[in-house]
């Protein structure tokens, strides 16, 4: 993971503008999607040349792809409720999801 990223595999954050929880459960430091989902999804045009984030959304079966400039560190250190954290996490703890190791 690039040192540049505000956050990490296993954090806990929220979204800024849709105003949803979840973890992170993967990391690109710049944009990695196509030009068509850039143009269809991310209408704020948030910059491609700084770190986006796979994440599991909090009660909901979704996953999201997110630019860092909408996202905060999420204050409730409560565990997130989605179908896949098993899959991706081994524990909970001290606030932070604990990458499953195959």
């Amino acid at each position: 993971m690039d040192s540049n990223c505000k956050f990490s595999i296993g954090d806990i954050i929220h979204h800024l503008r849709f105003d949803y929880r979840g973890v992170i459960y993967d990391v690109d430091a710049t944009f990695q999607g196509t030009e068509e989902w850039y143009n269809q999804m991310a209408k704020s045009k948030p910059p491609r040349d700084q770190p986006w984030y796979h994440v599991l959304v909090d009660q909901s079966a979704s996953m999201t792809y997110v630019a860092e400039r909408n996202l905060e560190a999420d204050s409730s250190s409560t565990p997130i409720e989605h179908p896949l954290v098993d899959q991706y996490f081994s524990q909970f703890k001290n606030g932070k999801y604990i990458l499953q190791l195959s």
